[in-house]
């Protein structure tokens, strides 16, 4: 008989992994897009910690985020796990268990061993036998160094930003009741079956999911403990108040459990309870779970979390779960310390060089988490810190390290859709609605409105104006300045110039203490003043020139295909990193020549001139209106010569146009690398087109 119920046992057993197992495919299958494209960066609040989601960390910020708290958060107080509950109240109760209960035990099924063990005591449950056994097990020790450490930052952390209180446990013990005491802060509690509806108007407190240990002797209490494998099945499959309740709480908010394992016996009740809503339809966010991980075994943790729909955050579980004890603790305290507290990180790591940042301590992901907040605050402490923080810091801001997910996180409402392609730095984003210009046929502005941040880091980049690197920087993203940036930089040029004109040396050499790179020496001016007049090269016009032919054919010269041929030849500057080799390392390090800074090149604004000059030659009407191009090409080919002369490249007496353009003449050794000379050409062209017509005239233009 004993053997009977045992098979009985053991096929009920495999029955419920078999259907659990199916779940799990199911929950694995119907995430598996949105998991794959969960690509959210992480910030790590301490060394060798955690990465916790740049998503979850804005969803708590925004107060849509609940801890979900499970056994594991009470080891510190000496209190046991799921198994090791069952082997002690085995212990005290001072009997061993039967062939069923063992066989439960032995299929990790403590929630129905618990069940036969009740039974057996007592026959349903009369004389709460095991139950006050429980009790007495679940005896914590508060005087553990670090016991009650989690709870206090989960309490901090469960508190949004109006003082209400979102906290929910599976746990039976009071640690929350003799934290908040100990702290003198009053707590609402809800201890099952009676709980709230989790809503944001509607629930302020600490709810006990599974029910409390009385504070003093009382068996009601005992009874509505949801601990042996009935009670579970009453709490979410008959009477199902706790499964409704973790139903609403996922449709409702973004969960973070904390203190439970994988095969924990609560995790697959609630993810069970999910499941079936479901496949119902019913749409829920992501869920997140912190999880303990042994070395080398991150992946297939993962992929077992994953299975239950669940994203995992794993951590080191060496010295006691140190690593998540110290992680909540510095997001506890930098959450209660709001804004200064992401000015501390700041202030902490400004000076340090962003290389020196590693996958155990990445202080880079904690800059910029910090530097985000929409105040602009943190980010000001940053433009301002002294000394000034190094440049190589704008790498990391440019850096397209953000995804789709991002999105919300920089106050720009996500389209369900995933955008698999979008990708932006820090520095290169989305604007908000607030600050994107509006669609229009007439548009009234170009530049889209910087927020906070964008402005203080722009300050920070003007105490940066005589590093190369920031010119070389701006090059190669098209050599355009934002319209506040510029008046930002002309500000800051002109305040140095009236410095060193009225004598301030005091004032410049605070500057330069704080700020080495901030004053620009002369030959870095130039450059400013390249940028800030519009004579760096730019993208976006490689093909016009072919546009412009085609107007000529179709519409002959006219004003504004005159003025548009001006702007299309407008001599430009390229500019590059410089190649120093050869060099003495005095000079490397300390340049002055413009050539030794940047490396540069005269261009056009258009692209692909000599072959479009070719295809052009070959319109009709080409010749007869080249003399009426001839002022206009003399003043470019002038523009382009004293742009020479501003890059000291030409004077009075000469110019690099021989080297560049050999020949005056068609000649073979004029192979067209340098396209600026052939503004040269074009005006030979116009004066050769316009001594056929009146040689006169062009013997006048030749003497003048």
């Amino acid at each position: 008989m004993l053997l009977k119920k045992k098979l009985v046992l053991n096929a009920i057993l495999n029955n419920a992994q078999e259907i659990t197992y199916l779940i799990q495919c199911y929950i694995a299958f119907y995430y598996a897009s949105t998991i794959a494209n969960n690509t959210d960066t992480g910030m790590q609040f301490v060394t060798n910690g955690p990465d916790i989601p740049e998503e979850l960390l804005q969803m708590h910020e925004e107060g849509r985020l609940v801890f979900f708290c499970g056994a594991g958060i009470s080891y510190p107080a000496g209190l046991p796990g799921f198994k090791e509950l069952v082997d002690k109240i085995y212990e005290f109760a001072n009997i061993r268990p039967d062939p069923i209960e063992q066989a439960a035990y032995d299929q990790n099924q403590f929630d129905a061993t618990l069940n036969f063990l009740e039974n057996r005591l007592q026959g349903q449950r009369q004389g709460l036998e095991m139950r006050k056994v429980l009790e007495k097990v679940l005896q914590p020790r508060l005087r553990r160094k670090g016991a009650m450490d989690i709870h206090t930052a989960l309490l901090q952390l469960a508190h949004d930003r109006k003082g209400s209180l979102r906290l929910v446990t599976t746990n039976f013990d009071r640690i929350f009741e003799k934290v908040a005491k100990r702290i003198k802060q009053t707590i609402n509690s809800f201890a099952a079956p009676m709980l709230p509806i989790p809503k944001d108007s509607r629930w302020n407190g600490l709810v006990y999911l599974h029910g409390l240990l009385p504070d003093r002797p009382n068996d009601d209490a005992l009874q509505r403990l949801i601990v042996t494998s009935g009670d579970f099945g009453l709490a979410y499959l008959t009477e199902r108040w706790a499964a409704r309740f973790v139903s609403e709480l996922f449709r409702n908010y973004v969960v973070c459990f904390v203190g439970y394992s994988i095969n924990d016996p609560v995790m697959r009740y609630m993810m069970d309870a999910l499941a079936a809503d479901r496949m119902l339809g019913e749409a829920t966010p992501q869920a997140y779970a912190l999880s303990d991980c042994e070395s080398e075994q991150e992946e297939s943790k993962t992929n077992e979390w994953k299975a239950k729909g669940v994203m995992p955050i794993l951590y080191d579980s060496t010295d006691s779960h140190a690593v998540l004890r110290n992680t909540l603790n510095v997001w506890a305290d930098t959450y209660r310390d709001g804004i200064l507290g992401k000015e501390r990180i700041v202030i902490e790591h400004a000076i340090a060089h962003p290389s020196a940042s590693t996958q155990q301590d990445d202080f880079v992901g904690r800059m910029l988490w910090a530097l985000s907040h929409e105040s602009g605050l943190p980010a000001k402490c940053f433009a301002e810190f002294n000394p000034v923080p190094s440049i190589e810091w704008l790498k990391v801001f440019s850096e397209d390290r953000y995804r789709h997910s991002d999105l919300d996180r920089f106050g720009i409402l996500p389209h369900p859709r995933i955008d698999e392609k979008l990708h932006f730095s820090f520095i290169r984003r989305p604007a908000p609605y607030t600050r994107a210009p509006y669609m229009s046929l007439t548009p009234e502005i170009v530049d889209t409105r910087w927020d906070d941040v964008m402005y203080q880091l722009a300050r920070w980049l003007v105490r940066h104006l005589n590093d190369p690197e920031l010119i070389i920087w701006l090059a190669k993203r098209g050599g355009q300045l934002h319209d506040q940036w510029s008046r930002l930089i002309k500000k800051e040029l002109d305040r140095y110039t009236k410095l060193e004109r009225d004598g301030k040396t005091d004032e410049l050499e605070d500057i330069r203490k704080n700020a080495g790179n901030a004053i620009p020496q002369t030959s870095m001016r130039i450059l400013w003043r390249l940028l800030l007049t519009n004579r760096v090269k730019s993208w976006g016009n490689d093909w016009k020139f072919y546009s412009w032919k085609e107007r000529l054919q179709r519409d002959g010269l006219t004003a504004t295909l005159r003025f548009d041929l001006r702007e299309l030849l407008s001599p430009k500057v390229m500019l590059k990193r410089p190649s120093r080799w050869g060099e003495d390392n005095d000079v490397a390090e300390s340049p002055q020549r413009l050539k030794q800074l940047v490396d540069w090149e005269l261009v056009l604004t258009t692209d692909h001139v000599h072959s479009v000059l070719e295809d052009i030659a070959q319109v009709e009407c080409w010749n007869e209106v080249l003399p009426k191009l001839f002022g206009d090409f003399q003043q470019l080919l002038s523009d382009a010569l004293d742009l020479l002369r501003e890059l000291g490249e030409a004077d009075d007496f000469k110019d690099r146009s021989f080297w560049d353009l050999p020949s005056i003449s068609r000649h073979w050794q004029n192979r067209g690398y340098h396209e600026w000379v052939t503004l040269i050409e074009l005006l030979r062209d116009a004066w050769l087109a316009t001594s056929e017509i009146d040689h006169n005239k062009a013997t006048w233009i030749a003497r003048d």
